[in-house]
């Protein structure tokens, strides 16, 4: 018999052990500094603070100015995400053509999300190169909502066509060729067949861009202005401008509120398995029917041009960097990349280091905690789950200043550090490891650990010789993810950001501010370049 209070697997006690304490420190920590925050006065529970907040009509509009550009982006961005999907998988695309739409859907997930912004004002501020120079407009203002969503639904559009194109490719060719052969034309067997089961897809992707444009500050900061004031931005410069920690946390449990919703939405309600055509019985297959050749080449053509208008701001936003100055000075020079690699040079060692590590560390952290949840049994199994999961879930203003809050002060004091930008990435973007490892692990027949364990090998060996090898795609999706998104992102690190540590997409920001629009254009194609050489030598 076994000795009473012996762990049978020591090994795994440890693991879930140490688990629970980083998701407690840099997860759940946080998020309780906020709410302490937000509801106490004078060490006493209070709305007051609240209150005071929500009744400036300022911050009430932003709140609803924010909810609407998140619902409009997710829209829009589904809409656009589903006809490249469907096009990618339904129009018989020649490899040429479908490398040509990946390319183009690939640069804005690889740049910085206001990349698109500077973009637009290139092209549609008042010294644009097509309001001013082609069309000989003055005065065209490019701020405000139109902008902004435009901007936001290019930039966000792709996590939609990801969604969407793996959904649409695992529609069973069998269910939609039923209703060929009781004489549905296609335009029925799409309305009643194909659109419906992508329902889940739908919705999953509308939840994320709007969840996304939540987390967005910076396309708002540059294009919105004062117009059309959104609640990122509001607590951005809550906190930056007036330097007020206790209203920058408000502003956040404000932001907190649809956020969470998204959550809820996405956990229990579109992840629901209602919408199975794939059921692993064998039968008579059939190929998945195509539209039909006139409609293809319509959607083809409608994906081309969208690709083509991506394609300019980023040839649009290299041709900036080469140049005096965009829309005055067109003479070809490299003063911008100049002052990238001497001033620059801190923020661009700065932020391949942290990229690296967190690389590291977040692939590491999403294989063991997707693991453990995927094949392990224990007592906290599902809540560890979701509390590894939320704070991707959540807007990155909110785990920004989550961090500045909770690690300005004892009993862990890492603000200003290089430790907390990488903590940041990790437990934010080390997520998409996680969720891809247990889908892999779902798919592996359990017998194949079972039979390593009857051979006498502990848990650590079979994780080692076995699993890791089964798991290194979900492995190379969490590196993949948390170096792009480190190189990229700002939303959350703007706030954690010192004059000891900084990054480079911080200093794009800096640039814009300043309206050293070329330099800003050349730190933008630098990182481009950055990530994709990041993203090959990686094997993505």
């Amino acid at each position: 018999a076994r000795p009473a209070g012996k762990i049978r697997d020591p090994a795994l006690f440890l693991s879930v052990a140490v688990i629970w304490v980083f998701l407690a420190v840099f997860i759940l920590f946080p998020l309780s500094k906020i709410l302490i925050l937000t509801f106490e006065k004078d060490g006493l529970p209070s709305l007051a603070a609240l209150l005071e907040i929500l009744g400036r009509r300022s911050h009430y509009t932003a709140f609803w100015n924010s909810l609407l550009l998140g619902t409009l982006v997710g829209l829009a961005g589904t809409a656009l995400g589903f006809l490249f999907a469907f096009t990618a998988v339904r129009a018989n695309l020649s490899k040429r053509w479908t490398a040509f739409l990946d390319l183009a859907i690939i640069l804005p997930l690889i740049s910085p999300p206001f990349t698109t912004a500077i973009a637009m004002i290139f092209s549609f501020g008042p010294r644009g190169l097509i309001t001013y120079e082609l069309l000989g407009l003055r005065g065209f203002n490019v701020y405000g909502l139109h902008s902004t969503l435009f901007a936001e639904t290019v930039t966000c559009f792709p996590i939609a066509y990801l969604t969407l194109k793996a959904i649409l490719a695992g529609i069973d060719p069998n269910v939609e060729d039923m209703a060929f052969s009781l004489g549905a034309s296609r335009w029925r067997v799409f309305r009643t067949v194909t659109l419906p089961l992508t329902v889940p897809g739908l919705a999953n992707s509308f939840l994320l861009l709007f969840a996304a444009s939540l987390a967005d500050f910076a396309t708002p900061l540059i294009l919105a202005g004062n117009s059309f004031p959104v609640l990122p931005t509001d607590a951005y410069l809550q906190i930056t401008g007036l330097f007020d920690l206790k209203g920058g946390a408000v502003l956040s449990f404000v932001l907190l509120v649809p956020a969470f919703v998204v959550f809820v939405l996405q956990r229990f309600w579109v992840s629901r398995k209602a919408y199975v055509t794939i059921t692993g019985r064998s039968g008579a297959q059939t190929e998945i029917k195509s539209v039909s050749p006139a409609m293809g080449r319509l959607l083809l053509a409608v994906c081309i041009l969208l690709s083509l208008l991506i394609v300019y701001f980023y040839a649009l936003l290299f041709y900036a960097s080469v140049v005096m100055a965009l829309g005055a000075n067109h003479h070809l020079t490299l003063k911008h990349y100049r002052v990238v690699f001497t001033e620059g040079m801190n923020a661009i060692r700065d932020t391949l280091l942290i990229a690296g590590v967190g690389m590291l560390s977040g692939g590491l952290y999403g294989v063991v905690v997707g693991y453990l949840v995927a094949k392990k049994r224990f007592v906290s199994r599902a809540a560890m789950e979701v509390v590894s999961m939320i704070n991707y879930s959540l807007p990155g203003t909110i785990v920004g200043i989550a961090y500045l809050i909770a690690f300005n002060s004892p009993p862990l004091v890492i603000t200003g550090t290089a430790a907390i930008i990488v903590a940041a990435y990790v437990f934010r973007y080390g997520a998409t490891g996680i969720r891809t490892t247990v889908a892999i692990l779902q798919q592996i027949d359990p017998s194949i650990e079972e039979a390593s364990h009857s051979l006498g090998a502990g848990t650590v060996a079979t994780f080692r010789r076995i699993t890791i090898p089964l798991v290194l795609p979900g492995l190379f999706a969490g590196l993949g993810v948390v170096f792009i998104r480190s190189m990229t992102a700002i939303s959350a690190t703007i706030f954690l950001v010192s004059i000891h540590w900084t990054l480079i997409t911080v200093r794009i920001l800096e640039k814009m501010t300043e309206l050293e629009l070329g330099v800003a254009a050349a730190f933008s194609v630098l990182v481009v370049a950055i990530v994709l050489a990041g993203t090959s030598g990686i094997g993505l």
